[in-house]
């Protein structure tokens, strides 16, 4: 695959297209700030079909109990073990939600047990330099879902680079918005996925 296709995993449970409009915006941000050359459109791929293995990068988002089916959970050991990445984000921006324990529960019976990801993590200045890490939402900011600031990530490592990134900081309705809105920004909040999109390609 010459160009970076953004690529959505559908799976069977819960909402996975609860943020129809995050594709769009990364694209718009890879596209306005890096040279990666970026395909228009992203791609909506079944967990469970074989051509999930074309994607460096999946995201997977919900507000609902998530659960992999036996065929999602065996190619998602596959991109992973292939050089993939699978970014999770918690679209609830809620420590005791049901998607987030459902999420933690098949991370680690697919992987392993997620670890908080330290700040200084070359994630955080493979592109845009985030000096403390993971960059709070709007969500924590306004003291709304959990009233927390969740102050890491967490991941799972594959050797020495992360296989799967799961955020329970709710970036799905932080940067769920059309790419126009951008203009309105004093500081476009979508740049920390441009970090992740970056590292999936580089490491």
């Amino acid at each position: 695959m010459s160009e970076f296709v953004f690529c959505t995993g559908r799976y069977e449970s819960g909402d996975w297209d609860s943020a129809p409009t995050v594709p769009a915006n990364l694209i718009d941000s890879v596209a306005r700030y890096t040279q990666i050359e970026t395909a228009p459109s992203g791609a909506i791929v079944s967990l469970s079909s074989t051509r999930l293995l074309d994607y460096p990068l999946v995201y997977l988002t919900g507000h609902l109990p998530f659960r992999f089916t036996e065929a999602e959970r065996a190619n998602a050991r596959r991109l992973v073990e292939r050089g993939g990445m699978i970014f999770i984000d918690d679209h609830n921006h809620d420590v005791g939600g049901v998607f987030h324990k459902t999420a933690v529960e098949e991370i680690t019976r697919t992987f392993s047990t997620p670890r908080e990801l330290p700040n200084d993590h070359a994630l955080y200045n493979c592109f845009f330099r985030f000096d403390d890490g993971p960059p709070a939402t709007s969500h924590e900011l306004n003291g709304w879902g959990d009233n927390l600031v969740h102050k890491n990530l967490q991941a799972v490592m594959a050797g020495d680079r992360i296989g799967v990134l799961y955020s329970n900081k709710d970036y799905s309705s932080e940067w769920n918005y059309h790419p126009d809105s951008k203009r309105f920004s004093t500081i476009d909040n979508t740049r920390f996925g441009v970090n992740i999109i970056v590292y999936a390609l580089t490491r």
